[in-house]
């Protein structure tokens, strides 16, 4: 069941974010006076299980029907000289079809839903992309064509998805900001306590109890941001507080690399094991363990921190122990089982205190362009890693599998606006990268025509949409192929 909710989450997610982007590039198309021939949710390869359009001024609907027929008849020829096959397309008059035929109402959007779950699309007029509409390209060029406006405009067109999906991240941002505020654990209060550290953490050179004073000569305020900036910023030391001394910990030339491979939490927050809460059929609770009692030891062994007792119960499993804890200021045991899972059936209360940020609608609008732009750096940071080979990072690509994992196992609506906001900023990042046949693709050689005054042919265009669409359909395997090893190590 939980893999269901994270499948539906993931395709309403990818959903929204697709119509979006597709939305973008439809309204800059009527815009200009450029025909949209198709608008889609998913791919319809043979067929489509939804479709309507307007034909003859009245909406016509469709379910689980075949693709309609093409508007050309397709001849073949072969070169004298070389010997090589081609092809003519001739067009088909389109008055001598009926007149409730799809096909005769050019100047109308077919909106449909396909069944191969893999995005979405949308079919501008004249355009080269991923239809590969090599008939409809060898007709004259009409005035309502993509072809034939000028660079700007077909430039803004381009940018038109991108620039969607950008807003939709902020909008998302600005109503998660002015509802829920912004929350986190101040690395101010996690100093109270110190860190705990694991192997990764240890061979870094970070230590349990250190407190966090500075990364790179700066202050992080959110701890949990702390990992992330080490990775992104490069980070070459840390300034940390230990038994009552500043120090400077210089971190390894490859600690990025190492941060990467591991995929673990190296640093963590220490804090005393205070009773939250019980499982049901704890054995903790029907020994007589308290909530609010705080553990402090298991048998003779100290255990003051909550890892201190993880560390220690795993050398346990299916015995009885004896759990020293603090009740009421006094120092209390309690004999309890531990499960063979090692755990005696016990919640830890959150001890340290949660910071909250409030926000009025209206502050919140600032707030939200602040986060859409650090998002939006953060991912572009991380794409540099990914092509720097001496990280690693590419090893972490990851498909559906990894993307699917990100939405939480029950469905919340805070965590899945804000999941859908993140992936919209992934979209947005990825869709304008300079690879033949995505938008960044297309924006690269309107920037040359500009540029140079030169428009490149058809051909060229052709060929280079097909070599870009290959490298996505490998890096697609290859980030998919890391998803199927991962489930088996």
């Amino acid at each position: 069941m939980t893999v269901l909710i994270k499948i539906i989450q993931l395709i309403l997610s990818l959903s929204i974010l697709v119509i979006i982007h597709e939305f973008g590039h439809f309204i800059a198309s009527r815009i200009f006076g450029v025909r949209v021939e198709k608008f889609y949710m998913f791919f319809d390869w043979k067929f489509s299980i939804f479709r309507c359009k307007k034909v003859n001024g009245r909406w016509k609907f469709k379910f689980f029907c075949k693709n309609e027929p093409e508007k050309y008849i397709t001849h073949e020829k072969i070169d004298p000289v070389t010997k090589k096959k081609d092809y003519e397309y001739e067009k088909i008059d389109l008055n001598t079809l009926p007149e409730d035929d799809w096909r005769r109402a050019e100047d109308s959007t077919e909106f449909g839903l396909g069944w191969v779950p893999l995005g979405g699309y949308c079919k501008i007029a004249g355009m080269i992309d991923e239809s590969m509409d090599q008939a409809q390209m060898a007709q004259e060029p009409q005035p309502w064509e993509f072809r034939t406006k000028p660079a700007w405009q077909r430039l803004i067109i381009m940018i038109g998805g991108v620039f969607m999906n950008v807003v939709l991240a902020f909008l998302i941002y600005i109503g998660l900001i002015a509802s829920y505020g912004e929350q986190y654990v101040s690395t101010t209060e996690v100093n109270k306590y110190g860190i705990t550290v694991d192997s990764l953490g240890y061979n870094l050179g970070l230590r349990d109890g250190d407190k966090i004073l500075a990364v790179n000569g700066n202050f992080i305020e959110d701890f949990s941001q702390i990992p992330m900036t080490m990775i992104l910023e490069d980070t070459k030391s840390i300034e940390v507080e230990r038994d009552g001394e500043e120090i400077t910990v210089e971190l390894p030339e490859d600690a990025v690399n190492q941060i990467l491979k591991a995929r673990s939490v190296f640093i963590g927050m220490r804090m005393p094991f205070v009773v939250g809460g019980f499982s049901n059929g704890s054995y903790a609770e029907k020994a007589g363990v308290l909530a609010n009692d705080q553990i402090i030891g298991i048998n003779d062994v100290p255990t003051p921190y909550f890892h201190d007792f993880k560390n220690e119960i795993v050398n346990h499993r299916d015995e009885d122990v004896d759990l020293m804890v603090i009740r009421d200021n006094d120092t209390v045991t309690v004999i309890t089982h531990v499960g063979g899972d090692a755990t005696i059936g016990v919640y830890a209360a959150q001890v340290l205190q949660v910071s909250t940020k409030e926000y009025t609608f209206w502050q919140s609008i600032p707030r939200g362009f602040k986060r859409t732009g650090k998002e939006l750096s953060d991912y572009w940071k991380q794409l540099k890693l990914i092509v720097k080979p001496s990280t690693g990072a590419y090893e972490n690509l990851g498909g559906f599998i990894t993307i699917g994992s990100i939405f939480p196992d029950s469905f919340i609506w805070e965590q899945f606006w804000r999941m859908t906001a993140f992936l919209s900023i992934i979209l947005a990042v990825m869709n304008i990268l300079p690879i033949p046949g995505l938008d960044g693709g297309h924006v690269l050689f309107l920037i040359w025509e500009v540029v140079t005054d030169r428009k490149p042919s058809d051909k060229f265009l052709e060929r280079a949409t097909t070599i870009g669409f290959i490298f996505l359909l490998l890096l697609l395997i290859y980030a998919n192929g890391n998803d199927i090893i991962r489930l088996f190590r």
